[in-house]
């Protein structure tokens, strides 16, 4: 849907937002969200008091961020773990349990990606070394920060695969903590795995749309290729209709 769409005819979606990091802007994920037919509504980790709080929404996207604090899933904190933020683990967490519970659509991203696993039961590597492809690195300025870039095999049969119509598609790559098979939550499945045995993408199974990816397709560098571009693309068009159809579910 073009981004001149109706404000009225717009679902609404909560944005995650808290303290932002180095390389990482709120703008783009509700850039993408206003491209693909939907209307951004930031949601404040720190004044969040509840899910009968929430302003009116159809969907619910989590972003990226600090790391996840391992005693979450159950792992003492080494020191390759500098900063987390254990109230913005809690806040996400429980919205992503109350998208779960309710059927809306869910959409996280990168650290996002991580806590649905983790809330589903499942552990992160806190540390993936200088493992690459998977980790960004510094630019030949010296002072900005480049993405790696590698290849996802996309499962048959699943969300991801009905989305991108392609059974395998290249991301880019900016974490350092990972989802490993060892660690998948017993309630998703791993719907998209690097060559090195990563996974990088996680649905609930019995959920109308519930998608986690461990790349960034809000990020600008994507929109340069057209090849990566297009996959970026039809995962935010596909989430907003699915927050569009389910608002529709809720007034018919």
């Amino acid at each position: 849907m073009p981004p001149d769409v109706p404000e009225k005819s717009r679902p609404i979606v909560l944005i995650t937002r808290a303290e932002e990091v180095v390389g990482e802007d709120w703008e783009d994920y509700a850039r993408c969200v206003q491209r693909a037919g939907g209307e951004p509504v930031a949601l404040d980790c720190g004044t969040f008091t509840g899910v009968d709080d929430l302003p009116p929404h159809d969907g619910i996207l989590v972003t990226a961020g600090v790391d996840i604090d391992p005693a979450r899933y159950g792992q003492q904190r080494t020191d390759r773990v500098p900063t987390v933020d254990p109230d913005r683990d809690t806040v996400e967490g429980i919205l992503i349990e109350y998208a779960l519970a309710s059927g809306l659509p869910l959409f996280c991203i990168c650290r996002g990606f991580q806590l649905l696993n983790v809330t589903r039961g499942g552990s992160l590597l806190q540390h993936l070394e200088e493992r690459e492809p998977h980790r960004a690195r510094r630019g030949a300025d010296g002072v900005s920060i480049e993405s790696g870039w590698h290849e996802v095999t996309v499962r048959g049969n699943s969300l991801l695969a009905a989305i991108t119509g392609s059974d395998e598609i290249r991301v880019n790559s900016r974490h350092h903590q990972a989802v490993l098979a060892s660690g998948l939550g017993p309630d998703v499945l791993a719907t998209g795995i690097a060559p090195d045995g990563v996974i990088e993408a996680i649905e609930v199974p019995g959920h109308p749309w519930a998608l986690g990816v461990q790349w960034h397709p809000e990020r600008v560098e994507m929109s340069g290729v057209a090849e990566f571009q297009d996959a970026s693309t039809a995962l935010f068009e596909s989430f907003v209709a699915a927050c569009r159809e389910h608002a529709e579910a809720l007034h018919a």
